[in-house]
């Protein structure tokens, strides 16, 4: 092959990659991501939260600042296998499925504790927020004499008739926010042609290198 063929010869096609039209990573990021997402919404079952509160009171011996620091004691320790495991009588579920299913949460202004529990089935979530309730409320008030703090039931869980888990439209829009962005991400990292490299023209044999070529086969 002589020196004026190798100049000339064909270069390699370039990817696919580096030809797309650069909306195209967002576009297909945000189609993938929004499939995905609304697929998840709807395969995954509902979850229902039901919520249970007891409140703090003080006797006769203590006051409002007292029973708001037992308030948030038995927050933290509603989850404790010693309540639990009183609880799971009445709930009817074993202790693993309390501890991963219930949650509590306190306020700083007032002396109540929210006992809130998860649950595919309405009906278990509000069985399992006032099984826990109630122990809870047995076990603070076997101490009522030293901590002179009650604990009495102030609300009981309702079954809930909606769920609390996002539903597919949601999470499909979530997804497709996130699959948009990583298209945009892919897209600042995607690999561009440098300028000189854009600006050069195709070299094309002019007709003295042309005719030379046929001379010589």
């Amino acid at each position: 092959m002589t020196e004026n063929q190798s100049q000339h010869q064909p270069t390699a096609p370039r990817s696919r990659w580096r030809t797309l039209p650069p909306w195209s990573l967002v576009a297909a990021g945000v189609i993938a991501g929004g499939a995905l997402g609304g697929g998840y919404g709807v395969l995954k079952p509902p979850a229902y939260t039901a919520t249970s509160y007891v409140i703090a009171v003080p006797t006769e011996r203590a006051d409002t600042a007292t029973a708001l620091g037992f308030a948030q004691a038995y927050g933290r320790v509603a989850t404790q296998l010693a309540v639990l495991g009183d609880a799971q009588v009445w709930a009817g579920v074993p202790v693993d499925t309390l501890r991963d299913s219930v949650r509590t949460s306190t306020s700083p202004d007032a002396p109540m504790v929210a006992v809130s529990a998860t649950s595919t089935r309405p009906s278990r979530a509000a069985d399992m927020a006032n099984a826990v309730a109630r122990a809870l409320t047995q076990h603070a008030n076997d101490t009522k004499a030293e901590t002179h703090v009650e604990l009495v039931q102030f609300s009981r869980a309702l079954k809930p008739t909606e769920p609390a888990s996002a539903p597919a439209e949601v999470t499909g829009l979530v997804g497709a926010s996130a699959g948009g962005l990583l298209g945009a991400l892919a897209l600042l990292v995607r690999p561009r042609r440098r300028p000189e490299e854009a600006a050069r023209p195709a070299t094309v044999p002019g007709p003295a290198a042309a005719a030379d070529t046929h001379g010589r086969l």
